[in-house]
């Protein structure tokens, strides 16, 4: 790669190397008090959701670190993807699977009968490859991480997702990721198959006044067109003070003290807007079930329509707000007209003001008029020269 081509790859892959939030699930976080476990099935509604609708028949692509399918809350239920990322790691590592096992095993939790489809698109905090690429190191591993997230959301379109949950975001390295074309591609073209794609809208927000510049990233690809945002609540319904702060924020999921599955075995508590957004996720793959012909806008709708809305009915801090999960399904069942989308135009081709206007036609143009026009255009312009030549005598 060129150092031109370095340099335009670079924010993708830095986006790629750092959009595994630690606080999300890089380490064991210890349960808290005010975090009792599984709060999040009282505060979604879950046991009323769950006994119309468990997810039969949706597949939910978690894009992520890889999936350890052989543990027990995930058994059965994961289909393995290729790696996009690559970097040398494999499963039973230490750093091979630990974000994106606690992300799936969220889904399960939320729709027990949906299935996974793990595609690997980032490293674990410890991976080794993620550590090299810190380093800026160039190589053609640099090349593959630049398009990890855009192939796999492809891959994951081709192979029947109806859902793509993200539990990543580059919010905590604005300045050197953001906006990637073949990633926004790949979004538009997965919303143009009835993919509903959500990501999670990052864990650099703060509670601290004096931390102005904190609320003010944006992270992708919550804030892609398209994709439904979700924000971290805590047990008291209130926005987690790491929740990012932003107007992308489409709705709001718990996201503190959530038990996942650990990729080693066993089980862990962790925070983020990570978790939020497989649980979200979840909630939409049980609205897919109770009816599959949903479309994204549909799902968009239904979300925040049914949403335990703020003040106001929208905020940047929890979107339109907590999602109701058995209010969704309920809703799933009669979502109204589908939402108008734009279509290619398969007609003839001219131009004008669209296919809703018929094209003109123009009668051919008098070629006597032709030979006037340019014979008296021959003429002024002799004349003119003439009067030059004139002009030029007279002076001399």
């Amino acid at each position: 790669m060129t150092g031109r081509g370095l340099r335009a790859a670079l924010p993708a892959v830095l986006a790629a190397v750092v959009s595994v939030v630690v606080s999300a699930a890089g380490t064991a976080v210890p349960a808290r008090a005010d975090a009792p476990r599984d709060w999040e099935a009282a505060a979604l509604r879950l046991p009323e959701a769950q006994r119309t609708a468990q997810g039969d028949g949706v597949l939910v692509a978690v894009l992520d670190t890889g999936v350890v399918a052989g543990h027990p809350a995930l058994r059965g239920r994961v289909t393995t993807g290729p790696d996009f990322i690559g970097g040398g790691a494999r499963p039973g590592r230490s750093y091979w699977g630990e974000h994106g096992t606690a992300m799936a095993s969220d889904v399960l939790k939320v729709a027990p009968k949906a299935r996974i489809l793990s595609v690997r698109v980032l490293w674990d905090h410890e991976d080794p490859a993620r550590q090299r690429a810190l380093k800026m190191k160039q190589d053609a591993q640099t090349e593959k991480a630049a398009h990890a997230l855009a192939n796999g959301i492809r891959y994951a379109v081709g192979k029947g997702a109806k859902v793509v949950s993200m539990s990543l975001g580059t919010d905590e390295w604005a300045i050197l990721a953001g906006y990637e074309e073949d990633t926004a591609a790949a979004v538009d073209y997965a919303v143009s198959k009835g993919v509903t794609i959500l990501a999670s809208s990052g864990n650099g927000g703060s509670t601290d006044r004096l931390d102005v510049d904190a609320n003010k990233r944006v992270s992708y690809p919550a804030a892609y067109p398209g994709v439904i945002g979700v924000a971290a609540l805590g047990p008291d319904g209130r926005r987690a003070g790491f929740s990012q702060v932003h107007t992308y924020t489409t709705i709001a999921a718990p996201g503190v003290g959530i038990y996942s599955a650990r990729n080693l075995g066993g089980y862990q508590s962790v925070d983020g807007t990570s978790p939020a957004c497989a649980l979200a996720a979840g909630v939409v793959a049980l609205a897919l079930s109770r009816n599959p012909k949903l479309t994204p806008g549909q799902i968009r709708a239904i979300l925040t329509r049914t949403a335990r809305h703020p003040a106001g009915g929208y905020d940047p801090l929890v979107g339109f707000g907590q999602v109701d999960a058995a209010a969704v399904v309920a809703a799933a069942g009669s979502p109204g007209k589908p939402a108008v989308r734009a279509v290619p135009y398969k007609g003839k081709k001219y131009f004008g003001n669209g296919p809703t206007d018929a094209p003109t036609t123009h009668p051919p143009i008098d070629t006597g008029y032709l030979l006037i026009g340019g014979g008296a255009g021959a003429a002024g312009l002799l004349l003119l020269f003439v009067a030059f030549l004139l002009f030029r005598r007279r002076k001399a």
